[in-house]
């Protein structure tokens, strides 16, 4: 997948290097993706009264 940089501001850009020192994460491309799994696990459970495990789906059965 290409990368892809983007225009952060100040706010964001102190956001995610919070998330990275908490998370022990490199890259603020790694705080994004944490964030959303985390947004989407939230969201997930909120409709469903469930947690679940998000996993890369893979053509290996």
């Amino acid at each position: 997948m290409p990368e892809q940089s983007l225009d952060l501001d100040p706010l964001a850009r102190a956001v995610l290097d919070a998330v990275c020192e908490q998370k022990g994460l490199a890259t603020h491309g790694q705080a994004i993706e944490w964030l959303l799994r985390r947004r989407i696990r939230r969201g997930s459970q909120e409709i469903t009264g469930r947690g679940r495990a998000l996993y890369p789906v893979g053509r290996n059965h």
